[in-house]
């Protein structure tokens, strides 16, 4: 049954003085009770991309009260432009409205603008409040949550930034009801790896539910989005700044940030690589030893069924992949650190994995 105010469900991330809320249902976008009890003073700055601002931006806008000072900032809309040149247009925003210290910053958009504008909170002033309104699923259930920010670099993906946590979390539902196919599998790579991670049950629920989820089921949808929300929100609570067991939340991400780098960033969508890298990180760890073919065979199939791809692009060599992945940011003392399953639902990270397996996989590996 659908609260009055359009929230269906409320998660708390657990962090002490800084804990928040992630408010999940429909309507949202135009109910100022989600959003005014989370600004910290009078000033607002929306910042939006070119895709999402005719949809959204006039609804927020408005439902605002109209005491408030609101400016906002439309950026282009891609993974090509999460950089410091894109956030600098956000400071130069607020230095040009003469916003101060309580000021917030509301990111509305998917992952890029989430991560962009969470960095321009973080450093603008040596800090400032924002809000989280994530549009993409990817964002809904994974980036918006957390307090990772930052920007990429050619070198790196979200190499430059800063861990700062958001006042609030408003998932919008029915803003999926405007996300291209490609973007909704995208980001049902990143629901799927919470299952392979933690929650075995949640990944039979989703082998259960997937064509309900691609249909964009709005109950099916708000299910799966909170289980999500919930065991990211735990392993944060666990783990803020990623000294142990939030690494587990980069399972794939090895070698997607590989694929994703070395085509270009939005050339492959981040869930389109991080299921192609999910993909890698099953078959190493049947490899290894630590699954068996029927677990294999059964983490393929739903990657599979969200509509991903399970193979790597055609022209990666194996050295491509190992000059991306000798750059990702888990590694320490030089040594790569890899998340491999144990089991479906029991994932484990590792910094033991023979070079030559690694090598072994890449050059086997299917190509597409």
């Amino acid at each position: 049954m659908t609260h009055p105010n359009g929230v269906l469900r409320t998660l708390q991330v657990a962090l002490g003085e800084r804990s928040y809320p992630i408010h999940i249902g429909t309507g949202l976008l135009s109910r100022s009770e989600s959003i005014v009890p989370y600004l910290a003073g009078q000033q607002v700055m929306i910042v939006t991309n070119e895709t999402i601002a005719p949809l959204y931006l006039e609804a927020l806008t408005q439902c605002l009260p109209e005491t408030l000072d609101v400016r906002s900032v439309v950026l282009p809309d891609g993974e090509q432009y999460k950089s410091v040149e894109q956030v600098g247009r956000i400071w130069d925003a607020l230095l040009e409205a003469g916003f101060n210290r309580r000021c917030t910053l509301i990111a509305l958009g998917g992952g890029v603008i989430g991560d962009m504008v969470g960095f321009a909170a973080a450093s603008y002033q040596r800090g400032v409040a924002f809000i989280q309104i994530p549009t993409t699923l990817l964002s809904q259930v994974d980036s918006s949550v957390g307090g990772k920010t930052g920007v990429n670099h050619p070198l790196g993906k979200n190499m430059i930034g800063a861990f700062w946590q958001p006042k609030a979390v408003v998932v919008a539902i029915d803003s999926l009801d405007t996300l291209p196919d490609r973007e909704l599998s995208a980001g049902l790579a990143e629901v799927i790896k919470y299952g392979f991670i933690r929650d075995a049950a949640f990944l039979s629920w989703l082998e259960a539910n997937m064509t309900a989820l691609r249909q964009r089921d709005p109950e099916t949808l708000a299910e799966a989005i909170a289980r999500s929300c919930q065991i990211k929100a735990d392993i944060v609570a666990e783990d803020e700044t990623e000294q142990g067991v939030r690494a587990l939340l980069n399972l794939g991400h090895t070698f997607g940030h590989a694929i994703e780098a070395h085509q270009g960033y939005g050339n492959w969508l981040h869930g389109e690589a991080v299921g192609a890298g999910m993909a890698m990180a099953a078959t190493l760890s049947r490899e290894l030893g630590a699954i068996d073919d029927a677990a294999l065979d059964r983490a393929l199939a739903v990657i599979e069924s969200a509509g991903l791809p399970l193979a790597a692009p055609a022209e990666m060599t194996r050295e491509h992949f190992l000059t991306h992945m000798r750059r990702d940011k888990k590694n320490i003392d030089s040594r790569l650190r890899l998340v491999l399953l144990n089991a479906l639902g029991d994932a484990c990270i590792s910094d033991a994995t023979p070079p030559e397996r690694l090598a072994a996989l890449l050059d086997a590996y299917p190509r597409a």
